[in-house]
């Protein structure tokens, strides 16, 4: 978003980081996210700034029931959403979505995370998110959802149940590296028996093509199932991809491009051992934020 130097810039600039990662993780939409900013920004300018004593109390109030709003209209059209549908994946070495300093940080933005989140009502997604992404107290959460701390603790109660995973294991990255190396060989290879033995019993894969490009329109359960769908997809439409790894959504991705443009974005859950889960956003209405993000950083050759 370009903006010209106006009355309340330089607090709404210092501000963005924590904006845009507010609404980024209410929403799972970084085109989304823009929206709310702009809005927010449009407001901003026209508020009667002389009574606001805490200007980020003030935006994070306003940006919070922008995406409340937005979420009432969001869950009606993700029900008719073509295939899963999962989060817009976003580059964040560069700090897009504020810090990421943390285990607990790194999981508020993680795609596993923010796939659970779509289970929660909007004012406990926006109460989870705000408590535990960015440590607001549960006073201040109530203040910044308009609710009574009564309430928002019940809000956070419930939301915590709701999302609740099994803590994951630490994967050394030189391991992790190593399966996922082992993983595509065997696939690209058509080798089956060998996928299937790095793949967990109840692994799933998800991927999200938006009804836009192919992709399987409901998610593949099982060892022998998730095999056979990533030899056969590799086989039919991995010649001519080029990828790397890249820091998405706090955790490492393999980036693909095809005829200079962004074409997938995978991310490979796995428990040390066995990969466990598979995401796949191959919409490329989903990867345009992303692709925005690596033109301005150059991070792949050709965008």
């Amino acid at each position: 978003m370009t903006v010209d130097a106006s009355p309340g810039l330089a607090e709404f600039e210092e501000l963005r980081s924590r904006l845009f990662g507010i609404a980024y993780r209410m929403l799972g939409s970084a085109t989304d996210a823009e929206d709310v900013l702009q809005d927010a920004w449009l407001r901003w300018q026209t508020a009667d700034r002389s009574d606001v004593r805490s200007p980020e109390a003030f935006l994070v109030r306003m940006v919070t029931n922008l995406c409340l709003n937005v979420l009432d209209s969001a869950r009606a059209r993700r029900e008719v959403y073509v295939g899963p549908w999962l989060p817009e994946p976003v580059l964040t070495s560069a700090g897009e979505l504020g810090p990421l300093d943390d285990a607990v940080q790194r999981e508020c933005v993680s795609m596993a995370l923010l796939a659970l989140l779509e289970r929660l009502s909007p004012p406990e997604r926006a109460a989870y998110v705000l408590r535990e992404a960015f440590g607001y107290s549960a006073r201040e959460v109530a203040d910044l959802i308009g609710s009574s701390e009564a309430n928002a603790r019940q809000l956070l109660s419930r939301a915590r149940k709701h999302v609740s995973l099994a803590e994951k294991r630490t994967v050394d990255p030189a391991t992790w590296l190593d399966l996922v190396q082992r993983f595509f060989a065997a696939a690209r290879d058509g080798d089956v028996a060998r996928l299937e033995a790095m793949l967990a019993a109840d692994v799933v894969s998800a991927a999200d093509g938006g009804g836009v490009v192919h992709a399987a329109r409901r998610p593949v359960r099982g060892r022998d199932k998730v095999a056979r769908y990533v030899v056969g997809l590799l086989a039919k439409f991995g010649a001519g991809f080029a990828s790397t790894l890249l820091e998405v959504n706090g955790e490492t991705a393999i980036v693909s491009t095809r005829d200079g443009g962004l074409a997938s974005v995978w991310f490979l859950e796995t428990d040390g051992v066995r990969v466990t889960g598979l995401r796949q956003v191959v919409n490329p209405d989903k990867l345009a934020f992303l692709a925005r993000q690596l033109s301005r950083t150059g991070g792949l050759p050709g965008l």
